[in-house]
């Protein structure tokens, strides 16, 4: 039998073998049983023994029977391999002949290419792609051929790049097609061509429709400008204007039909011609002017250049303003006269260390010509010794406190005199000193009668003093000694108070974190993800984004700061595997793709199959924030690039950008704590992004090396051990082009101790079409529905729930009255990885709070898959 199933499993060529091999031994099995027959008989006649012959025959027919017996079992097990061979051939026709039916009835044209690139198999569509340019395409036509044959006959007239498994041509007939291809096992290729014309119509039509709304708020904009504005194009005419512009220049709308000159327009107007062309009394360039109305309006007239050859001018009505300066420059007089003739110095200076106002005492004690101080720093004035010494009160002051203080100072005729100042700061309406009000007064008589009887005080001290220093000299000492030993021992003890608070503070910090500050952080998320995939107006859709935005700017520091002190405290322990680098990189790129081009960035990656040993969730971090760094200093129109490389020692995995470049002398401070790049105007980051990529790197005993120069871009390399995969290693390959079908009509139970994350997981999950039940405890639930037999798809908890009660044994009670095990889902705050394992013992999914939608939509989707 064993023999048997061997020959079931055989292929044809083996089986004609054995074919022949038995009919060869059933052709010499008869030669030898002819050969004993005749022996027999012709020795039968001559020996004298006839029971011996009789004998003999007896034993040669047994041999016989038995070589018989042996073929036709022989015979039986080659019909029944015939039989399954006949089998298998038919199958094999059926299933050829349901690919090709299979590959014919789809629409998009279909091609399947050998591990040698040769045509293997494709169907009409494809073939009448080909037609197109009089090709009749043939199996065994080589991939590069296929190439060649369409540039040759023009059926690509245009090619455009999409990411590393997709490209788009346009056909010489005007059809749009996308061809996505994927490599086979054996090496081979199937390429798959989708007509997408209807799609790319779509897109211009909705560029269009994009650009006429742009027009239509550009228009609304400068209509609604508390500035007259006009706008005038390369050939002087006038093509934007607002009412305000007619207004403030005495024009009407008649004047401006079918765009006239600019220049003769202003002729028939009050107001002055200013264009960029035009001058001052000196012939420099004058770009702004203040012009007052016959009416008595003031307005300011302002022109800017533009890149194409036109301009634009703004007219700004400034009466007010204009008056109200006017009325400062009156105060400003009186204030002048009245603090001239106060003997004090007087003065103000800014929060720039400048000279904003001085009295006629300050500027003659000085020796300064009458307001040429103004504008000046107080450096400049006192000299750089003097300065030094005048700095620590200069900065109390510009601190908020009121410093008043005695220095000796040289006046103009270089004597020497003693001071007594006062630097009394300047509030604005928020608090914040903005300068400071210096008043001096000469105190030299003053203070020379006081030093004059604090030596004569010295004197009689001084004789005291010596006849007490040597009894009291020894004590000193002994009490110096002592006050010396309890003070290191005071600081001992504070040290060790200090470090025990701040490590309790950072304990209650991570805690508060994790999960105060998450909560309602989760649930605000859940809220606006939910709202985003309902249909509303656009400018609530664009508000509704705003606040998801800046959800997720709030959770990304948040996010920082938590990992900074995790790292910090030790909180963090890394859970180190063997894993192939592209199940990483592969989920990475998409993401980075979508967000480099929303920031106009070209974003390629390269994936490698090699397997490293690092813990994967570690390493994905590191390769985020050097990708954000990328995307964050990166201009529009510039390249990413996410690589490998195999080195001897370990893989290197590097982060390219064509962006603004590190210089030399910060290449050594980037990966310290809130350190920033040149363009922080523009980064709402906290600095702490490599801080976090150095300190995780460190931990995992990995290195990083940065290479950048100014203007070209950087390079940030991450050294990687190699590794050895488990024999049970697999990877589960999730299948989003169904992502939310699934969802629609399942059943979720949700438990979670906050009522508002319940809410807005409720919300969120309805939009999909799922039956959702949510409670904030198992007692609840039960309220709600029968935990024992009522039908349930997927089951969410929170890890961590009210009264100290554990998600964990909430599910295992659940589960205990159910017959079936439906898939759980625990939601937590919690990053250690004790928990990661228990999850993975338990069999559950685990998700970090705060949750992402389209994550927990990809989540759910697979586990309703299993």
């Amino acid at each position: 039998m064993a023999e048997t199933a061997g020959m079931d499993d055989a292929t044809p060529e083996q089986l004609r073998a054995r074919i022949a091999e038995l009919e060869s031994e059933n052709a010499r099995l008869n030669k030898i049983r002819n050969a004993l027959v005749e022996r027999v008989e012709a020795s039968s006649a001559l020996r004298a023994a006839p029971y011996a012959a009789f004998e003999h025959s007896v034993i040669l027919a047994e041999q016989v029977r038995e070589r018989t017996e042996a073929l036709n079992a022989a015979l039986h097990d080659l019909k029944h391999s015939h039989q399954a061979l006949k089998l298998a051939n038919e199958e094999a026709a059926t299933a050829h002949q349901r690919l090709i039916d299979a590959i014919e009835s789809i629409s998009d044209a279909f091609a399947l290419f050998d591990a040698d690139k040769q045509l293997v198999l494709c169907n009409n569509q494809y073939r009448q792609i080909w037609a197109l340019c009089g090709v009749d395409i043939q199996r065994g036509t080589t991939l590069a051929r296929c190439l060649e044959l369409a540039v040759e006959r023009k059926l690509i007239v245009e090619t455009q790049v999409g990411n590393e498994d997709a490209n788009i041509y346009r056909l010489c007939d005007g059809r749009w097609l996308q061809m996505n291809s994927r490599t086979t096992g054996d090496g081979g290729l199937v390429a798959l061509y989708t007509d997408i014309t209807e799609l790319k119509a779509s897109e211009a039509a909705q560029r269009e429709q994009a650009l006429e709304q742009k027009s239509r708020l550009l228009k609304s904009t400068v209509d609604n400008l508390s500035q007259g504005v006009v706008l005038i194009n390369a050939e002087g005419r006038v093509e934007i204007w607002n009412d305000l512009f007619l207004t403030l220049c005495g024009l009407d709308r008649v004047q401006m039909e079918d765009a006239p000159q600019f220049e003769r327009l202003m002729d028939s107007s009050g107001v002055l011609l200013l264009t960029p062309r035009s001058k001052d009394e000196s012939g420099q360039p004058l770009d702004e002017l203040t012009q007052e109305l016959s009416d008595g309006r003031v307005v300011e007239i302002r022109t800017h250049a533009l890149p194409t050859g036109g301009y634009v001018n703004t007219y700004t009505d400034i009466t007010e303003h204009s008056r109200y300066a006017e009325t400062l420059r009156e105060s400003e007089r009186w204030i002048r006269l009245i603090t001239d003739h106060v003997p004090a110095l007087i003065a103000y200076v800014g929060e720039d260390m400048r000279y904003q106002f001085t009295n006629k005492v300050y500027d003659d004690w000085y020796g300064w010509p009458r307001g040429s101080l103004l504008g000046e720093t107080i450096g400049r004035v006192h000299g750089d010794a003097q300065f030094e010494r005048l700095k620590p009160y200069v900065e109390r002051a510009l601190a908020g406190e009121s410093v008043t203080f005695e220095i000796e100072e040289a006046n103009a005729a270089g004597e020497n005199r003693y001071l007594l100042k006062a630097y009394v700061p300047n509030m604005d309406s928020q608090g914040k000193p903005v300068g400071f009000f210096v008043m001096i007064r000469d105190i030299t008589e003053r203070r020379r009668t006081a030093m004059a009887l604090q030596q004569a005080y010295q004197n009689l001290e001084q004789r005291v003093r010596e006849r007490t220093s040597e009894l009291t000299e020894l004590n000193q000492q002994l009490r110096q000694e002592i006050g010396e030993r309890k003070a290191i021992e005071s600081r001992l003890r504070e040290a060790k108070q200090e470090a025990e608070q701040a490590n309790l503070s950072k304990t209650k910090f991570l805690a508060a974190v994790s999960h105060d500050l998450l909560q309602p952080l989760n649930a605000a998320r859940l809220f606006t993800g939910a709202l985003l995939e309902q249909p509303m107006p656009e400018r609530i859709a664009h508000l509704i984004g705003s606040v998801s935005n800046s959800l997720e700017d709030v959770e990304r520091l948040l996010s920082t700061l938590v990992d900074i002190s995790k790292l910090d405290a030790g909180v963090i322990q890394p859970d180190v595997s063997a894993f192939r680098v592209n199940e990483l990189l592969d989920n990475i790129a998409p993401e980075y793709t979508h967000i480099a081009k929303s920031e106009g960035i070209h974003f390629n990656s390269v994936s490698s199959t090699a397997v490293v040993q690092t813990d994967p969730a570690l390493l994905a971090r590191i390769l985020r924030n050097l990708l954000s760094n990328a995307v964050r200093y990166t201009a529009p129109g510039g390249h990413i690039l996410l690589g490998c490389r195999r080195r001897a020692d370990g893989l290197e995995v590097q982060v390219c950008d064509t962006g603004s470049g590190i210089p030399a002398d910060q290449l050594k401070t980037i990966f310290q704590e809130f350190k920033r790049g040149n363009n922080v105007s523009q980064d709402k980051g906290l600095g702490l992004g490599l801080a976090i990529v150095e300190k995780i790197v460190r931990m995992l005993g990995h290195s990083i090396e940065v290479r950048s120069e100014p203007g070209k871009g950087s390079i940030f390399s991450v050294l990687i051990p190699y590794g050895e995969l488990a024999p049970q290693h697999t990877v589960p390959q999730l299948q989003i082009a169904d992502v939310g079908e699934r969802l629609r009509g399942c059943s979720i139970w949700m438990i979670d101790n906050d009522q508002s994350i319940c809410d807005g997981m409720a919300t969120l999950l309805n939009g999909w079409g799922c039956r959702v039940t949510t409670a904030v405890s198992l007692e609840q639930l039960r309220e709600q529905v029968a935990v024992g037999t009522a039908p349930l798809d997927l089951l969410i908890a929170d890890y961590h729930l009210d009264n100290n009660v554990i998600g964990v044994d909430v599910v295992r009670e659940i589960m205990q009255q159910r017959p079936d095990e439906p898939p759980v889902l625990m939601i937590t705050a919690n990053y250690s990885n004790e928990l990661k394992q228990q999850m993975r013992e338990l069999g559950y999914q685990l998700m970090h709070k705060p949750i992402r939608p389209l994550k927990l939509k990809t989540m759910l989707s697979h586990l309703m898959k299993g």
